[in-house]
């Protein structure tokens, strides 16, 4: 879950600009004029991705997360009280509100996934990293993270990292991945036992003809 959110910490930067001013005012010009506060939930994702991006070249590395000048700053653009940012900030958890690692996992442990073997999952990545759930790892590289349900219920154990799904996890592809984002490999996104979207593990039960026209098989 999200940790406290420390507005006054020394890791608070004093100020805070947007790099490309072309995209705040393309985000502002999808809505009707004196509704510039709905841009606030996309302008939110803008700072976070921006502060990814900062982060990713960094020694050490770290992951995007949401300073509070980047909040008075859009609040400053949309023409509201800082507090009606803060308000959406602090109630959607895909804004992280102080400093994650490179690459942020968040576990589900939600039914589904705790059915599938979730537990194993999440002590693997707790062993790999040598943290726990909360915590992130001294190299800045991975933040644990334990989250509700992420809808990919069908496919699960699963984590998200960062913006990607790994599905149908076992303790063993989950360390795996952990390794393979350690040393900087490419990572198979979505499942990892070869099924195709959220198509049943025996394999086609519908549309058969063209599945198999498609070559589209059964998980292995």
């Amino acid at each position: 879950m999200k940790k406290p959110v420390d507005l006054s910490a020394a890791y608070q930067p004093k100020e805070f600009s947007f790099r490309d001013e072309a995209k705040v005012s393309e985000i502002i010009s999808r809505y009707p004029a004196g509704k510039q506060r709905s841009a606030i939930m996309p302008l939110l994702d803008l700072a976070q991705r921006q502060v990814a991006e900062d982060g990713a070249v960094a020694t050490p590395p770290y992951g995007g997360w949401i300073p509070l000048a980047a909040m008075d700053k859009i609040a400053a653009i949309v023409d509201v009280p800082p507090v009606k940012v803060y308000e959406v900030a602090t109630f959607y958890s895909m804004y992280n509100l102080e400093p994650v690692g490179k690459y942020l996992v968040q576990m589900c442990t939600t039914t589904p996934c705790m059915l599938c073997g979730s537990g194993d999952v999440v002590k693997t990545c707790e062993s790999q990293l040598g943290i726990h759930a909360g915590e992130t790892t001294r190299d800045g590289m991975f933040t644990l993270m334990e989250v509700e349900c992420l809808g990919a219920c069908v496919n699960a154990p699963m984590v998200q990292i960062n913006d990607d799904y790994y599905e149908d996890l076992t303790p063993e592809s989950m360390k795996q991945i952990l390794s393979d984002l350690q040393e900087g490999r490419d990572v198979l996104v979505g499942s990892q036992n070869g099924r195709n979207a959220s198509m049943a593990l025996s394999g086609t039960t519908t549309l058969v003809d063209q599945a198999d026209k498609l070559g589209i098989k059964k998980a292995v």
